[in-house]
């Protein structure tokens, strides 16, 4: 029966698999550090193979810093960590699609490979922007030791995983772009093959930052860089000039693929549509080609009579008198004019009253393609007041994006039903705005949270309220919004359903509002990243001898519940985290269900052949128990013959 592998993917074992599949050749074999044979590239070979060219010498155009392949390396190692249920924190847990994880960012994109691998449809982070006085994640996980990380550095001695980056360091970019560069290459896993990143940065890493997502997105998946007026002028700038603006570099995935949407005609923008009939506002355009090839010759075909209103027969001719073209063919301008898409008017042409005809563009409906000039978005000081009204006038949060620039760009670059992820999620602004939007149009977004549990100073206003770290201003955040939204909070006067003085006893509200479409879902299950579920015996067990096993504890480690071993397993199974599930009790043995028949578990001791038999009837796709559910190898052989017999397409599997 195979064994679950319970760590993080391989990055680079799957990256080798992918380059063998293309250059065969390429692969080779060498030792790992025990001695054993693993698969290996030739890079002297891949390079010659990718040049029509005699590779000679190194020289190549590239960004390159100290660090910078260490942080390729960081990106790709496997990590043996988990993501455990938090129900108590969370929001609607059994019908909630939305997630708010708290951990390193780096490990928990790790962890979402296998189970959001092409799913998500938008991202939007806010890093730090190093300004030499913010903090940034460190990233060494190549030693286990505790005393080590302390003594090197790598975490404090309360166990912090951030560290101020000042400019006096040597390393002050190389740090930060490491920091960037290897969750970056994650994060592009994620995205859906016509999915978009926006990334917010300012003066001080922008030129560097773009150049890592050229190299990580490609160069030609550049879609723009948006402008955005802060609204907060400041002596931030250089040299006495004021800083009003940050920028947001906007990425594809595959910029073929990828469609950004229109946004709403405002009326400033519909004051050009200037006429109007029985069908509505529209404007006019001729519907003679005009410009660059609008002569006969160049079109043909697109040289025809239309009949006016008077009975006279129309061509197209220009301003002096020769024969130019329309910009449609006979057949269009046929299906036009029964559309009542074509306005008739008289002008002069060389002093001649003459019939012209144009083509008609209503409003309705009608869309505008966005800028990269944003200047009609709220800014800094309106994002500072609503986190001070949601939070009674407290700013428990320093620098929160505003929520009108989040959906502006939830709005163009987003569906009704997308996965956005924000893996620098602060104070929740993203998933504020998320809810908003569904509840204005309709749509069902699903969002994915992800933040650092960094702690909050002590003579700090959210540590004063009785927050002890971002999260749990995020966590609160969003369910003081989702309460607002659905009209269970009024802000400004801070009054509402439930005593505002404690937090996690509102996690356990429900609360939903109903649109036209479905309902509008303002929870979020919580998940806390922490080591993995299993003892060191389940990944080392080679190394103790047969007579010691039997004395050893559980390869599960003693606070591990069911629910933490579930999740687990759908980690590795590559199962989305938001799905339903039910639990029932068949011959006292407890049955996880995991939505309908995907999954299927039970962690009891010793489970007798009937509720295997139970288990199998029901023909999941994969079902998984614990090792120990046995009572020796020959009970395990009959589990397998079982689900041979009557579920022959399960996946089974033990930890």
């Amino acid at each position: 029966m195979e064994k679950m592998r319970m760590e993080s993917v391989d990055m680079t074992a799957q990256n080798i698999e992918k380059i063998g599949a293309l250059f065969p050749n390429c692969i080779t074999e060498t030792l790992d550090e025990n001695g054993k044979p693993k698969k290996a590239i030739n890079f002297d070979l891949l390079k010659q193979m990718l040049s029509g060219d005699v590779i000679e010498g190194s020289e190549a155009y590239e960004f390159t810093w100290v660090g910078k392949k260490a942080a390729i390396v960081e990106a790709n190692k496997p990590i043996r960590k988990t993501l455990r249920p938090c129900k108590e924190e969370s929001v609607n847990w059994d019908t909630t699609e939305n997630l708010y994880i708290e951990g390193d960012n780096l490990e928990v994109l790790k962890l979402l490979q296998e189970s959001y691998l092409g799913a998500v449809k938008m991202i939007y982070i806010d890093p730090p922007y190093n300004t030499g006085n913010d903090f940034i994640y460190r990233d060494d996980f190549a030693m286990e030791s505790e005393e080590w990380k302390v003594e090197s550095g790598a975490v404090d001695d309360e166990g912090n995983r951030m560290f101020r980056n000042t400019d006096s360091n040597g390393r002050f970019h190389s740090d930060w772009c490491s920091m960037m560069y290897s969750r970056l290459s994650l994060a592009r896993n994620l995205l859906s093959e016509d999915g978009v990143i926006f990334i917010s940065i300012d003066d001080n890493e922008q030129s560097n930052l773009k150049k890592i997502c050229d190299e990580v997105f490609g160069a030609g998946n550049f879609m723009t860089c948006i402008t955005r007026a802060t609204g907060t002028p400041t002596g931030g700038g250089f040299d006495g000039l004021v800083n009003e603006l940050d920028y947001i570099l906007v990425y594809a995935k595959n910029s073929s693929l990828t469609h950004i949407n229109g946004l709403p005609m405002d009326e400033e923008s519909a004051k050009i549509y200037d006429q109007v009939d029985e069908y509505g506002r529209y404007l006019i355009r001729p519907l003679r080609r005009t410009g660059g090839e609008d002569r006969r010759e160049d079109r043909p075909t697109m040289y025809f009579p239309l009949t006016a209103p008077d009975g006279t027969q129309v061509y197209p001719i220009g301003p002096t008198g020769y024969e130019s073209r329309w910009i449609c063919s006979p057949e269009t301008a046929k299906k036009m004019e029964a559309e009542h898409m074509l306005a008739w008017k008289k002008t002069k042409r060389q002093g001649e009253e003459v019939w012209q005809v144009y083509q008609k563009f209503y409003l309705e409906n009608r869309t505008k393609a966005p800028g990269n000039l944003w200047t009609d978005v709220e800014g800094n000081k309106k994002a500072t007041r609503d986190i001070r009204n949601l939070f009674e006038s407290n700013k428990v949060f320093d620098f929160p994006k505003p929520i009108g620039v989040l959906k502006k760009m939830i709005q163009i670059a987003s569906d009704s039903d997308s996965l956005i992820l924000d893996f620098f999620s602060g104070s929740g602004t993203t998933a504020q705005a998320i809810m908003e939007m569904n509840k204005e149009d309709g749509g069902n977004r699903k969002f994915i949270m992800v933040q650092l549990p960094e702690k909050c100073s002590e003579d700090s206003v959210a540590y004063k309220a009785g927050y002890g770290t971002i999260c749990e201003i995020g966590k609160e955040r969003i369910r003081r919004a989702g309460r607002l939204i659905s009209g269970q909070l009024v802000v400004g006067n801070a009054s509402c359903n439930e005593s505002e003085t404690s937090h996690f006893p509102l996690a356990t509200t429900n609360y939903q509002l109903t649109t036209n479409h479905s309902p509008l879902d303002t929870g979020f299950r919580v998940f806390k990243l922490d080591d993995t579920n299993m003892n060191d015996v389940y990944y080392s067990a080679n190394e103790y001898s047969q007579d010691l096993l039997p004395m050893l504890e559980s390869n599960v480690k003693a606070d591990r519940t069911d629910l933490d071993l579930l999740f687990g397993c759908l980690l590795e199974w590559g199962l989305p985290l938001s799905l339903p599930y039910t639990s029932e009790t068949i011959e006292g043995c407890t049955v996880h269900t995991y939505n309908e028949v995907d999954l299927i578990a039970c962690f009891d001791e010793n489970i007798p052949d009937s509720v295997v038999k139970a288990i199998a009837k029901r023909q999941p796709l994969r079902a998984v128990f614990r090792d120990s559910s046995f009572a020796d190898s020959p009970s395990k052989i009959n589990v397998g013959e079982v689900f041979k017999l009557l579920a022959p397409d399960t996946r089974v599997k033990v930890i």
